[in-house]
């Protein structure tokens, strides 16, 4: 009891030290949520809410021993109740089944698919035979073919016949969920078409579109002045346009770690507003009247808080771009208060806010890098105050890029490793070369572009914008061609990441030496399990049409082409980084072209695709334990051996299968939750002795 009462104690006197911790508390609920297999209930949130009532009162007006840790608890309750109403709130129609036919809807956003094509996303939509209460509020069409489209506009209503179908599943159990990510999109169904855009009407005036129409023309401007990739790479970071940039060139930045450079966010953010900060208060100080009456400081502040704003309505409601701004603005605010700018505390607000408003972002990649890229920069930022003096002035610079480089790669290389499953090798030193020609080239020009516009000057600044871009890709190209750039690592056992992140959090935050090594200790644990995880023996897509087999030399897929993203995603979640082509040629299949065979984990595997596939699934169901054909099956499931055509797939999703042999639903991984909801039958899995 004295430790418990001690401990206590020790928590009140350091009230007022505890609010980096408070988006840890709130993350501790707000994950659970999303990690549930079966949506929370009425009861459980009702009980949730009550919690958080009652905490909150005793975290305020209760003892004074038990207000800290009352506090904390309300923290984690919140999170769970704020998590669970998010996802309610954004609740809109999911298209329930696949659908042909006109497609018609306004132009909101223009963005490139997986496949390097043009893609719609369109809301107001109007589908053929589909109520209006079933339709969804958007959906994303991706433009297939050569067929001579139209000018596109934002806010111009098209029509099109293509082809729409739910939010897919993931590719394997366990894996990336775009359901998820489609649900908090507003996204009811993604497709294409491979006929011509029509429009219908033309592009509407007024506020709600201004953003997007502004984005476009600004994009369009400066690719006309800036020819090539390096003009859609320099409107994606000054814009948010990313439609202009290829997949040849997100490659190379993927594999360079130069691809958080064509996102805007923190980066981004944080050079316009330190330029313009600095630009203004450094103008102001010549100006004598002004400096001796007025806190240019101040004065400054507020016109880099205007130039954030307009940089958050330009680059569009992305989550990045306005985590970003939140982060600005609070530092900003920060020295219009009189209080230090870029300190954990004003770091630990904006994760609040951002989480308080849309607490999916924790879940996702950008909030993760984002958050301990800062976190560490501002640790590591400490000692090098104590520090810098001893360096030659010259020096310093060089250093401190190289230092806060490498915290802030350090920091974010796990989180970017388990959500894409490779490790730039070399990416300092792409970043060493990129961010300095961001921060002394690109950023200022673009900034000054837009103040000689209205002078028609503005291609001196767009040459210079232009110059520095291509540098970017130059260099980025050349350290993606090194030999031994990328590093594939296999995706991490669910649990881990979280493990990790928790374990890294205590470890940069935490003050006393043994709270540093319990989490030390953490993160390293989280590494450890994560270098045992266990990859399926066999995979299964979820319409049936390619599986893999995991051999000595790695996966066999069972087509060398096709299926593109699904087999690209196995790969990389192997920790593999081959080649679709290359995978087939592995052992572990055999037999003729749409009849292929596998031993795994004393299963017996027939794959059925092509013409006939049906025909001749009683026969394959006599030799074969598991039986997986792309052929529609219409009648009831064969005797004799574990079936799965297109309707039981479509019921279970992909599968997975490890050894026992045990068999791993996608359905059964995701759990029952809001984003995917279908009418399914459930099936019970059971394998012949």
């Amino acid at each position: 009891m004295r430790l418990i009462r001690a401990g206590l104690v020790a928590l009140g006197a350091a009230r007022g030290t505890l609010l980096p911790w408070a988006p840890l508390f709130l993350a501790f609920g707000i994950g659970p949520y999303f990690a549930m297999r079966q949506e929370p209930g009425a009861v459980m949130l009702g009980l949730a809410a009550a919690a958080l009532a009652a905490l909150l009162v005793a975290g305020l007006r209760g003892p004074e021993l038990l207000r800290t840790p009352a506090l904390g608890l309300a923290l984690v309750a919140a999170g769970l109740v704020l998590a669970a109403g998010r996802a309610h709130l954004v609740a809109a129609p999911v298209l329930p089944f696949r659908y042909y036919g006109p497609i018609e809807g306004r132009i909101v956003d223009i963005d490139r698919s997986f496949s390097d094509e043009l893609r719609l996303t369109l809301d107001r939509v109007v589908l053929e035979d589909v109520a209006p209460d079933r339709t969804p509020a958007r959906v994303r069409v991706a433009l297939h073919g050569e067929q001579g489209f139209i000018p596109l506009a934002p806010g111009l209503t098209v029509m099109l016949s293509g082809h729409l179908s739910p939010p897919e599943g993931p590719v394997e159990p366990g894996g990336f969920d775009f359901q998820r990510l489609a649900w908090f999109s507003g996204l009811g169904g993604v497709g294409y078409t491979r006929s011509p855009v029509l429009a219908l009407e033309p592009a509407e005036g007024g506020l709600a579109l201004f953003a997007f129409r502004l984005r476009m023309k600004l994009s369009g401007a400066m690719q006309d002045a800036i020819p090539g990739q390096p003009g859609a790479f320099a409107a994606a970071l000054m814009t948010g346009d990313r439609s202009g940039v290829s997949q040849a060139t997100n490659e190379v930045l993927r594999r360079s770690n130069l691809s958080h450079l064509i996102s805007i966010s923190g980066l981004h953010m944080g050079l316009l507003v330190g330029f313009v900060f600095a630009t203004c208060r450094y103008g102001l100080a010549l100006m004598p009247p002004v400096a001796l009456r007025f806190d240019t400081r101040k004065l400054a502040a507020l016109v880099a808080l205007g130039a954030a704003t307009f940089y958050l309505m330009l680059a569009g409601p992305n989550v990045a771009t306005r985590r970003a701004f939140i982060m600005a603005a609070v530092m900003l605010v920060a020295v219009l208060a009189d209080r230090r700018a870029i300190s954990l505390r004003s770091v630990a607000i904006a994760a609040l806010i951002v989480l308080v408003l849309e607490p999916e972002s924790l879940v996702e990649p950008g909030f993760q890098m984002s958050f301990a890229a800062t976190v560490a920069l501002i640790v590591a930022f400490q000692p090098w105050q104590r520090f810098q003096h001893r360096l030659p002035k010259l020096l310093r610079p060089a250093v401190m890029l190289v230092m806060s480089s490498l915290a802030a790669g350090l920091a974010t290389a796990p989180i970017a490793a388990a959500h894409f499953n490779r490790v730039a090798e070399y990416g300092l030193l792409a970043n060493l070369v990129a961010v300095p020609l961001m921060g002394t080239l690109v950023m200022p020009a673009g900034v000054v572009a837009a103040v000689l516009a209205p002078l028609g000057l503005a291609w001196v600044a767009l040459w210079v914008m232009g110059f520095g871009a291509d540098l970017i890709l130059r260099a980025g190209a050349w350290v993606a061609g090194l030999e031994g750039s990328v590093s594939a690592v296999p995706a991490p056992p669910e649990g881990v990441l979280a493990l990790f992140a928790t374990g890294g959090f205590v470890l940069l935050v935490g003050r006393a030496l043994w709270l540093r090594g319990g989490g030390g200790l953490v993160a390293a644990l989280s590494l450890l399990l994560w270098s045992g995880a266990e990859r399926p023996l066999l995979l299964i897509s979820g319409d049936g049409g390619l599986t893999g087999v995991l051999g000595d030399a790695g996966r066999a897929l069972s087509k060398p082409k096709g299926a593109g993203f699904v087999a690209k995603s196995w790969l990389e979640d192997d920790g593999d980084t081959g080649a679709q082509e290359a995978a087939f040629a592995r052992p572990g299949f055999r037999g003729a072209k749409g009849d292929l065979t596998a031993e795994i984990a004393g299963l017996t595997l027939r794959h059925l695709t092509g013409k006939g596939a049906a025909d001749r699934v009683a026969a394959a169901c006599r030799t074969g334990t598991l039986v997986v054909t792309s052929a529609d099956w219409d009648g009831a499931p064969p005797e004799g051996c574990l079936f799965f055509g297109p309707r039981q797939l479509k019921a279970t999703g992909a599968l997975a299968v490890y050894a026992g042999p045990r068999i791993v639903t996608s359905r059964e991984a995701a759990g029952d939750r809001l984003w995917n909801r279908r009418p399914a039958p459930r099936q019970r899995l059971a394998l012949r002795q």
